[in-house]
Formats: structure tokens, sequence, C-alpha cells
């Protein structure tokens, strides 16, 4: 039923908000308003629906200095329609052109970037729980085709959402859309109908930027196929968002199980998740790419088809993404990570340390204790090496001991191997992540490896029978 004393366009935008649950009661509300016919239409029906909505409003616009006086008639603009609605306004300025050129962003990426971190830096100062913008039904499927000129996939088919978050660099925004379900021609007939006179934006004449060129170019032209374009692509975005709903809800069911967050990396269990259905390890990689990252800008559904090419290759790959993200694939799961090598338990070595026999040495990370003990006080058939433990004969190992980081001629012959084996073909075996191989620590002495620690010891050096003195070496972290 109508709400009393609103406009037919409030009450189609307040019924849009109520069913998409936009707004609560009582909260403050940061709006973005440009200037132009869509921002103006936004905040004046928001002003309408006051009592409806219940909430605090406050006006926002940054003057990008794209235009010159034009630019800045823009912000005195804004700032006067606030002032005539009573409304507290937050106007500031910013350098779009040095931004892009000092991020070698193009002018539309760049804009928005500063534009966003600008309305989330408001919104926090403020105390608002989002901001709103005048993106209208057009501005919807403008979006729904640029996705789906870059390849965007599935998701990009979904265009613009009434909600969603935008982060970067530690800031977080909510974003809402109250006209989403109007078009450009009706914001402008509302903003005439009550004599309101917004802005211009001249540049939106120009078909110069990417979306100013769908706008202005393509769907012309695509309405001579289909004058019903823009009804047939809202419809695909909202059968895609129906279809991505539902392989979220299966994505978040399957998460725990497959998935661990550690030290800003993403581990996934491999074997989990080549079983998999495609539909369901690309929503799941994408995640896990947007956990890593933080966010999903700069990440097409190409880098995301790359990851699905490369789950079956050999441990040891590493594919490259944006922002220094990398892909490890390791033998039993893949690591997302900045910095893959920061998972690994061991400290870095810096240098090679001679070992106090017995005694305790301390190094970076490492504190290691070394004792010589009589056959006679200890169970020999009792004695179990541990990963960071390990007990040696003596006699075979000297009393000359060294630790260090791993070089590319080390050789060693494995506790129950007959013959001599290459150390990074027995990380390769053990399965030791490529990032961590530098990291393990090596026991030696001036003629052989003694240990590779964590790992296994020479057979060379055990302890036997025969053993006169026992050798036992324990590497403690911190």
């Amino acid at each position: 039923m109508p709400t009393l004393n609103i406009s037919e366009p409030a009450q189609r935008v307040l019924d849009y908000i109520l069913a998409n649950k936009l707004v609560s009661r009582g909260e403050k509300l940061l709006v973005a308003v440009s200037g132009g016919p869509d921002s103006v239409c936004l905040l004046y029906i928001l002003m309408e629906l006051h009592e409806q909505l219940g909430v605090d409003i406050h006006v926002a616009h940054l003057d990008h200095r794209l235009r010159g006086a034009d630019s800045a008639a823009d912000a005195a603009y804004v700032a006067r329609l606030a002032r005539r609605l009573g409304l507290p306004a937050t106007v500031e300025s910013a350098d779009v052109e040095a931004y892009r050129k000092e991020r070698r962003l193009s002018l539309e990426e760049a804009a928005r970037e500063v534009r966003y971190s600008f309305l989330a830096r408001v919104a926090e100062s403020v105390g608002a729980a989002g901001v709103a913008v005048g993106h209208t039904a057009d501005d919807h499927i403008e979006t729904v085709l640029m996705h789906l000129l870059r390849g965007s996939g599935t998701r990009g088919l979904r265009g613009l959402l009434p909600v969603s978050r935008w982060r970067s660099g530690g800031l977080d925004l909510t974003v809402i859309r109250p006209l989403l379900d109007m078009t450009r021609v009706e914001t402008t007939a509302y903003c005439r109908a009550r004599r309101l006179k917004p802005r211009l934006d001249s540049s939106n004449l120009s078909v110069e930027p990417f979306r100013n060129r769908v706008r202005r170019l393509l769907i012309p032209e695509l309405r001579k196929y289909n004058p019903r374009v823009g009804e047939a692509l809202r419809r695909t975005a909202a059968i895609a968002a129906d279809d991505l709903d539902f392989i979220d809800q299966a994505v978040d069911r399957l998460w725990p199980g497959i998935v661990v967050e550690r030290d800003g990396a993403v581990i996934i269990d491999k074997t989990a998740l080549v079983a998999l259905p495609p539909a369901l390890k690309r929503y799941l990689l994408r995640r896990a790419v947007e956990s890593a990252l933080g966010s999903l800008k700069d990440i097409e559904a190409g880098h995301v088809e790359d990851l699905i090419g490369a789950l079956e290759k050999p441990a040891g790959r590493v594919i490259g993404l944006p922002f220094g993200l990398t892909f490890t694939i390791e033998h039993d799961r893949y690591v997302l990570a900045r910095d893959p090598a920061s998972l690994c338990p061991f400290p870095p070595l810096e240098s090679e340390t001679a070992l106090e026999i017995p005694g305790l040495t301390r190094l970076p990370g490492w504190t290691i204790e070394v004792a010589v003990l009589s056959p006679s006080r200890v169970d020999v058939a009792a004695m179990k090496d541990t990963a960071l433990s390990a007990y040696l004969d003596f006699a075979r190992v000297g009393s000359r001991l060294f630790v260090r980081a791993p070089r590319p001629a080390d050789r060693f012959q494995p506790l129950g191997m007959a013959g001599l084996k290459k150390l990074n073909r027995f990380m390769i075996d053990a399965r030791v992540p490529r990032s961590w191989r530098r990291f393990i620590p090596i026991v030696a002495s001036p003629e052989q490896i003694i240990w590779v620690v964590g790992y296994r010891i020479d057979e060379r050096v055990k302890v036997t029978g025969s053993t006169l003195k026992v050798l036992h070496l324990e590497f403690r972290p911190g």
C-alpha cells in the first residue's frame, strides 16, 4: 500500500530499500552527491522518506579537479544544496590526475579509488553506517556490458548490487544503491518536476572513457537488434545473481573443511579441491584470492582460470597474481600468499655456526642443546628421533659440528638408504615446500651432513649396538 504524502518515485525507492534491507532505522547515512541529476534525485527522495526510514543524512562531495572551474562550481552547488536542506556536508577536493600518474591507473580507476577512499574516511569520521550512491538501472546495464566485454565471468554478469563492500588500504565501506530500480530518464524527470536544477557534467558527452563508449555508442547499437536490450540484460543479471548466491552458499559450507587461513596466507587442501565440480573449484579459488588480498580489485576471470589450469601441475609450480600474490603448488596443498616462506616454521640461518659439544648454542630463532651420553645411561632400544631431536653415534659424528643453511651441492645418505642422495632431491621427495628449503637447518661435520633437521639423520651416524657414546642433539625454537 502506498505511503501517504510521498511521490510515486519515492514510494518505488522506499519499496526497493525495504525489500533489499538497505538501511536500518536510527542509523546515520552518508549520501554521495556529485551535483548531477541522479545524485540530486537520490538526495531529495531520501529527504522525502526521512520519516519512513528514520535515518540521519550527511552529504559528501569530492571535487576531482579534472574540469577546472566547472568542478569547483559543482562543489559549491552541492554545498549550497546541503545548506538549503539543512543537512551537514563534507566537501573536499583531491588531485585525481596526480594520483593516476603515481599509481599508473586509468583516469576512471583513479577517480573511483580516490572517491571511495574519501567516502570511507568521511563515513568513519561522522559515524555513518554506509554511503548511498546514485547508481541507476542504466548504470547497472552498462556495468553488465563492461564486465562482459572484459571477460569478467559469471560474477561480472551480476552488474551492480543493491549492497556491496569496498575495501582498500585498510578502509572499509558499505555502499548502497537505492536507485537501481529507476532509469536515468526517470531521475531527470523527477528533478524537472520539482524544478531542481542539477549540474550537468560535460565530460559525460565524451566517448573517451570506456563507460561512456558503452553508454553512447554500444547500447544504442544493441537497441537496433533488441529494443528491450536493457530489460534483457537486467533479467540476465538477476539470474546470474541468484545462481551465484547458491554457489556462494555451497562455498560457505565447504570452506572450513578445505581452507585454513594463517599469517596472511590461504592454504587449500589439494585432494579436496581437485575433487570438487569445476564451478565450486572456480568460486572457492576466487574467494581464496579475495581473502588473501582483501579485495578482488584487478582480479579478472582470466586469473582464476589460470589457477584452475594449474591445479594438476607438479609440486613446485608457482603462479603469479596481481599485487605480488603467488599461488604455490605443493604436494598436498595449494598456498596463496605474498610470501609463502612466511609459513615456514624454521627461522632463517644467517651464517654457519659451530656447536658447543657438550653445551648450549644460541642463534637467532634457536637454542641447540648437545649432550654426550653413555649407552649405559640411555635405553638405546627406546631412543626415538623426533623432528627436532636426534640420537647419533658420537665416534662417527666427531667433535666438530656446524649448523648451516643448505647448499646446492649437498648430498647425504638418508637413514635407511644404501647410497648418497642429493639433498635437493631428498627435500622434493620428502615434500618439503620449495619456499621452505633454504631455511631447513643442516647439521654437518667437516666431512659430511649429519642431520637434515626436522626430517632425517644420515645412515652412517646412526646409533648401533656397538656405539660407545651417544650424541644427543635437540633444537628448541626461540
